[in-house]
């Protein structure tokens, strides 16, 4: 390679010229070069420099292509911020210190392709790729999460082996842009490959193929040789129907002198009967096949799509799909991988969307940057409404350079290239700018070139909100908020000035323990018109595997030490802060509905009951009646299965055979049990799954657990009289065989990521919750009965707590009443915490599960006969913090393998958790590897628990679910099995 300060690459300094976009790139297009590429995945040489202008060096290791090298054994490590720049530099200008990796192999060129034009793929680099080949500089790209390709044409010979390197510069001005919310990473992130062509060939194939049948496709060919030679022609088939060549447009196009020798343009056309609609719920695909042809007939070139058949627009404030008003039931999703960072194979991106598809998601927003183009053929594959999103975010300095003129060329840049590469996507319905840049002129440029090329769907972007969610504003087509409140969402709707759909790009923060009140948001979004959805944030707990003993990341060599969330011995999830760096933004990167490791968090589960396409609407005395809750499908690619829980223990199932109901119609259908004349509570479950084999779930998976309650349960009340013998020690507390600690007051939890971020931890640790000091007021031995009066005394007021133990029954009866000062108006909890002894490994409990739940998510924990090992019962959420509850219990049993063990019966449905952690081991530690899980179980049986809500980013949980002062009573029985 040249002295770099000869190279012109180097010369120009392309990491600090924001108007320098790129040089010797071509031009995006929708034309796949993937089939008979020559692949150059794998193994590169590659030299880690301090600075984009420093010398390499004799000395190379080597680099996995694709992949980041700070996740490959660099002393480069990953770093994460949500808003702020990793360095102090202002726009757009970056660090001296600038980490630039160089990536070096030799390229056998086939012989075969002499005469054909030679194409290089990057796939993807961030932030600034320079491309060199036998020294010869190439070109430059700028655009972190789009591929960038360059004619080799010129500078390779076939049949020879060529040396290519590919120049990576970490920090640019291109960074101040791509200021996501994410790890800072350094590398080549997606596959670089080699193609040839005709030097005739198609520049692009633009597909509009509408739901009445109507196909357009418009081609743009060109010629490698510069002069496109006479006589050639385009020809199409999509399924064995010949489409045919629009002569009106070439007519046009030759009137008005248009034609030119440098670019060809041709159109061809089909009308397709009994045309299959594409929609998410039915994503019918037809193959297309476009053919360019010499003069002589012969085929120059072939570019091969799918396409799906469906109309997107907006009409009023509804966005329709086929002329449907569509839920948007969606997350945010980001390339990542647990071991290789933001390099994501097609198998993990198919898993990640069947996942979301078993759990009710019907929609993805590409946060924060264009994804790996294969995530786009697996959403047409598998139905997901795709929101597109440019790769551009300047959090840290948005408003700067949301009117900056030297990034025009890199807004428009950006949007620009993403349309052109994702535009015959079926799947994707929405054009964004981008995220959280502030909003200026450079957006409304972007806007208007998206929305000249692709008149087809509308754009949207969240920052021209500031506004006004009614402004007719040029960049938005779509009023887009970010965790809005559900009441201001409601008043906008219902106020009368609403101009557009209102569908939230983030809502719902699924940071730790968290998304408490989707329920009670989808509830409102279904009974509203002007509410359509949103998209939850987001997808992944973005934890990085790493190696407790020397705190480095796995990296490749990590597969297979994790499982159900959990990493193996020896290693963790890694969040900001892990790696050394000392400016951080802490495990707010792990804010995602799945673990780093895909598997579900509980609140999955909510949502498939959230978003189930069959609902038991109502009741009636003779039977219920059922919804179908689809768009576009009727329910007969599901099956049924009755189930009958009753509360004393019993479960009966019978076949169910669903109606044949259109979308949106009810039907009654009888009871498929006779209820026992007696047996207090009862409730009817209709399991739903897949009746045959789906594209994302084999016969048989569940698909949703819709359930109804038939029977109340009968009131209860225990005659308080003694026939036994209670004893306590000289405070007044129960002394039990099978209890190491007795039950006391508790009115802590270990903070959730919601009650830290959201200020309500640092509240309730001014009051002195963790830990408030108990004073004995008195204690009354009765026959039979002890009543125990304590105060409990903490800096913000003193809690009178009265607890009667009454022997019975050939147990105990606890009844307990606790009183809060008004000054203690939102406490995390009010109940009883006690521990067991070792041994009690399994618990059995009627009530809602058998996942976790709360008070403000539990609508998909149905209530039934549950069961499970105490150590399933805990909820590994990246930062330790309160897990493992379930709400509304009435009553469990903890047993040992002898079946022996303790069986708690409620007053009424409560909130329960039994796991091996107190909750101040739990707030002592910043992760899992850190805990030390107790022999027996720690108990709490909660009176009244505490929301969740998502304030960690977003709204806090309703007032309805927070625990409010005064005097709160409950009642249990403990008896020994």
């Amino acid at each position: 390679m040249t002295d770099a300060h000869l190279d012109p690459l180097i010369a120009l300094r392309p990491w600090q010229a924001p108007e320098v976009t790129s040089w010797g790139r071509l031009p995006m297009s929708a034309v796949d070069r993937r089939s008979g590429a020559v692949p150059l995945d794998g193994d590169w040489r590659f030299q880690l420099l301090p600075a984009p202008d420093a010398q390499p060096g004799e000395v190379w290791s080597s680099s996995y292509v694709p992949g980041v090298w700070t996740l490959q054994g660099t002393d480069d490590l990953p770093q994460y911020l949500n808003v702020r720049m990793p360095f102090a530099e202002f726009p757009p200008h970056v660090p001296a210190a600038n980490p630039t990796g160089v990536y070096e192999r030799e390229v056998d060129v086939p012989a075969e392709w002499a005469g054909r034009r030679i194409v290089l793929q990057v796939g993807a680099a961030e932030s600034v790729l320079l491309v060199h080949v036998d020294g010869r500089p190439v070109g430059i790209s700028k655009d972190s999460h789009l591929a960038a390709e360059f004619d080799l044409t010129p500078v390779v010979r076939p049949g020879d082996r060529a040396t290519v390197r590919l120049t990576v510069v970490k920090w640019s001005d291109a960074s101040h842009i791509e200021d996501q919310d994410q790890w800072w990473h350094g590398g080549i992130t997606r596959s670089v490959l080699l193609y040839a062509t005709d030097p005739l060939h198609l520049a692009d194939v633009t597909v509009r193929a509408r739901r009445g049948g109507d196909l357009l496709v418009e081609c743009r060919v060109r010629d490698a040789g510069g002069a496109l030679p006479e006589g050639w022609y385009v020809s199409g088939e999509l399924d064995g129907q010949l489409l045919t060549q629009d002569a009106e447009f070439d007519r046009a196009n030759a009137e008005d002198e248009r034609v030119s020798g440098f670019l060809g343009e041709a159109r061809l056309r089909a009308a397709v009967p009994g045309v299959r609609t594409w929609n998410a719920e039915t994503p019918e695909l037809y193959g297309l096949t476009v053919r360019l042809h010499r003069a002589d007939g012969t085929v120059a070139d072939t570019s091969r799509h799918r396409v799906g058949f469906r109309d997107v627009e907006i009409v009023g404030r509804d966005l329709l799909v086929n002329g449907e008003r569509v839920f948007i039931r969606g997350v945010n999703r980001h390339d990542f991988h647990p071991l290789t960072g933001r390099t994501v194979s097609y198998d993990d991106m198919r898993a990640d969307l069947v996942l979301l598809k078993r759990f009710g998601f019907n929609a993805i927003r590409t946060a924060h940057y264009p994804n790996d183009p294969a995530l786009y053929d697996l959403a047409d594959e598998l139905g997901f409404y795709v929101v597109d999103e440019a790769d551009i975010e300047s959090h840290d300095h948005a408003h700067e350079i949301a009117d900056d003129p030297r990034y025009l060329g890199a807004f428009v840049d950006r949007v620009a290239r993403m349309v052109l590469r994702d535009k015959n996507h079926p799947s994707v319905v929405i054009w964004s700018l981008g995220n959280e840049s502030d909003y200026g002129a450079n957006h409304d440029a972007a806007a208007g070139w998206g929305r000249r090329h692709d008149p087809t769907r509308p754009v949207q972007y969240e920052g021209a909100a500031k506004r006004g969610w009614a402004d007719p504003d040029l960049a938005s087509d779509i009023a887009c908020p970010m965790y809005a409140p559900l009441e201001e969402c409601l008043a906008h709707a219902l106020s009368g000035t609403q101009t557009k759909p209102l569908i939230q790009c983030e809502y719902s923060h699924a940071m730790g323990n968290s998304n408490g009140t989707l329920a009670d948001h989808w509830a409102a979004i279904e009974a509203t018109p002007g509410l359509q959805g949103g998209f939850i944030w987001e997808f992944w707990d973005h934890g990085i595997l790493q190696r407790v003993n020397d705190g480095r990341p796995a990296g490749r060599g990590g597969a297979g030490l994790y499982d159900n969330g959990v990493a193996a011995p020896g290693h963790r999830w890694a969040y900001g802060g892990d790696f050394g760096e000392t400016d951080h933004d802490g495990a707010f990167i792990a804010d995602g509905v799945v673990f780093p490791d895909r598997t579900p968090k509980p609140v999955m589960f909510e949502h498939r009951e959230i978003a189930a396409p069959v609902r038991i609407a109502c009741f009636r005395h003779e039977g219920v009646v059922l919804a179908n809750h689809q768009h576009f499908r009727g329910l007969d690619w599901l099956s049924g299965e009755w189930e009958l829980s009753l509360a004393d223990g019993t479960t009966r199932t019978a076949p169910a055979e669903l109606p044949g109901l259109r979308p949106g119609e009810t039907a009654a259908v009888p009871l498929p049990f006779e209820l026992p004349a007696e047996g207090g509570e009862a409730w009817l479950t209709l399991r739903v799954t897949t009746a045959g084999d789906e594209p994302w779930a084999p016969r048989g998976t569940v698909v949703c657990l819709p359930q109804v309650r038939l029977r109340a349960a009968l009131p209860s009340a225990h005659t308080r009289v003694p026939d036994g013998v209670v004893e306590v020690d000289e405070e007044g507390l129960l002394v039990h065989p099978l209890l190491t600690a007795a039950p006391v007051l508790s009115l802590w939890r270990a903070p959730t990521d919601n009650d830290e971020l959201g200020g309500m931890a640092a509240r309730w640790r001014d009051w002195g919750l963790e830990a408030p000091a108990r004073k004995v007021v008195s204690v009354r031995r009765d026959p039979g009965r002890v009543a125990v009066v304590s105060e409990y005394v903490c800096a913000g007021g003193t809690v009178r707590h009265e607890q009667a133990l009454t022997a019975m029954d050939g147990g105990l009866i606890v009844d307990e009443s606790a009183e809060l000062p008004e000054a203690l108006h939102d406490v995390a909890r009010v109940g009883t915490v006690f521990e067991t002894v070792p041994g009690l490994n399994l618990l059995e409990w009627f009530g809602q599960g058998p996942w976790e739940s709360y008070p403000d998510r539990a609508a998909g924990a149905p209530v039934g006969h549950h069961c499970l090992p105490v150590d399933e019962l805990f909820t590994p959420y990246l930062r330790p913090q309160e897990s493992g509850g379930r709400h509304g219990v009435r009553r469990f049993t903890l047993s040992a393998p002898d079946a022996t063990g303790l069986a708690v019966r409620l007053d009424r449905p409560r909130q329960v958790s039994v796991t091996r952690h107190r909750a101040a081991g739990l707030a002592a530690v910043a992760h899992h590897d850190e805990l030390v899980p107790r022999a027996g179980c720690v108990v709490h049986i909660d009176a009244a628990h505490r929301g969740l809500g998502t304030a960690s980013c977003g709204p806090d949980t309703f007032a309805s679910y927070l625990v409010a002062a005064g005097v709160h009573r409950w009642s249990w029985s403990l008896r020994v099995l």
